[in-house]
């Protein structure tokens, strides 16, 4: 039987990973949460030099706001713009120092797998009864089994990068080059600036992480001699990547499609849009060929340096092998979401608030949250996550009533383009 005062376990110590944490002490909850990364909001150090178009209005949690103002600590001025490792540093490091989070949180702690006590995939009488077992590796060494009542899967999909190919399969060529392949938002203009300087770099992608890789390349180029910026997109018109630009809610988010346009007005990047990607070969003197199609016809773009990818990412499974969830067939993200987020269908950059209700999956007490929760779809905003780790720790304590309700507002895009499905089944603008 579920034995009362097991914890509830979360998986992933990002922004909404932790927020997950701050609403179950709230509630006057156990929780236990493990991160992989050997310090707290790992993924978002990878691009700490990465200014967010979202203002700390939106960054930080409630529940997490009011524990660090119960300790006086000091919250950022909520108009300012964070880089990635504020984030890290002004929030969530001393959150999670908090006395009432630091001993429940584990570093260096891997999520080898979920699964039901006594019971595998296949078993159903007396399942829900059954405590959760998660079977964690610490330091890399030691393997280490927890129980919990109810698990919080937040692990994200930064760590799961799209490869390049456009059937969406990383191949032996994509691999045999990977030296020369950077998946995500290198640090152009500091860290990185020697890898890029006087190269010719392509950057695969159309989402806000091409944007601003192409905008901090626009500017190592004004710095440089020889740099070159070549751009490879699948979208065949250009101009649905600059977005709401002036009609944008959040002002930051819609002037990066502003300075993309005027950059290529200016001729500083060659772009090569209706471009899908076959494969990557290795040329003579080191450099790289990219073969694809375009327009139907064969195209080759030779003597490229480095590769940027900003191709998206996509959720990890693996661990949750014997964990009775669904996800929707295509997106890979929670199937209540799928007509919400799928961009086949609508353009918007936001959606509608959403809670416990559209995250319940088959087994009962186990959520999939954050931006795992939209499985490949390409944008997520803090903000939701929120919003869906409040309502999910409401249910699983019992409130049922404040789970269903929404409290959430997010700043609309400045665009909504809807795509009817070609079937009957019934889909809403998130902008409506």
């Amino acid at each position: 039987m579920m034995n009362k005062i097991l914890p509830v376990a979360i998986i992933g110590g990002g922004p909404v990973g932790i927020a997950a944490a701050a609403h179950l002490v709230k509630r006057n909850e156990a929780f236990i949460l493990f991160e992989s990364g050997k310090e707290i909001g790992t993924n978002f150090l990878d691009y700490g030099h990465v200014r967010l178009f979202s203002p700390w209005e939106y960054n930080i949690d409630e529940a997490a706001k009011e524990l660090l103002l119960k300790h006086h600590i000091s919250l950022p001025p909520k108009d300012e713009l964070p880089l990635g490792e504020e984030i890290v540093f002004k929030y969530l490091k001393p959150l999670s120092q908090l006395p009432e989070m630091k001993p429940y949180i584990h570093m260096n702690s891997r999520v080898l797998h979920v699964g039901k006590k006594g019971f595998d995939k296949v078993k159903t009488k007396g399942r829900d009864q059954a405590p959760f077992i998660l079977r964690v590796k610490v330091d890399n060494k030691e393997e280490k089994i927890y129980e919990a009542k109810a698990v919080i899967d937040a692990t994200g999909t930064w760590q799961n990068p799209n490869p390049l190919n456009a059937e969406g399969l990383i191949t032996d060529n994509e691999k045999r080059v990977s030296d020369q392949i950077y998946y995500g938002i290198p640090d152009v203009l500091n860290r990185d600036k020697d890898r890029y300087k006087n190269k010719t770099v392509a950057v695969v992608g159309s989402g806000h992480s091409a944007i601003n890789t192409m905008l901090d390349l626009t500017q190592l180029k004004e710095q440089t001699e020889n740099t070159e910026i070549i751009w490879i997109l699948r979208k065949q018109d250009i101009t649905e990547v600059f977005r709401g630009e002036g009609n944008d809610q959040l002002p930051a988010r819609g002037q990066l499609g502003t300075r993309l346009r005027n950059v290529l007005n200016n001729g500083e990047i060659k772009a090569y849009p209706s471009m899908f990607i076959e494969s990557i070969s290795l040329a003579s003197g080191g450099k790289l060929n990219i073969l694809g199609h375009r327009q139907q016809e064969q195209k080759m773009i030779n003597n490229i340096d480095e590769i940027i990818a900003n191709t998206g990412a996509r959720p990890d499974f693996q661990f949750l092998k014997e964990i009775r969830h669904t996800f929707d067939s295509a997106l890979e993200c929670v199937p209540d979401l799928a007509d919400l987020i799928d961009p086949n269908i609508h353009s918007c950059g936001t959606v509608r608030p959403h809670g416990e209700k559209e995250l319940r999956q088959p087994e009962k007490n186990f959520y999939i949250i954050g931006s795992k929760s939209y499985g490949r779809a390409p944008t997520f905003l803090l903000a939701t996550g929120y919003e869906q780790a409040r309502s999910v720790v409401a249910y699983i304590t019992g409130d049922k009533e404040s789970a269903e309700r929404v409290e959430l507002k997010l700043p609309e895009t400045g665009v909504c383009k809807l795509t009817p499905k070609p079937s009957a089944a019934k889909t809403s603008c998130c902008c409506d």
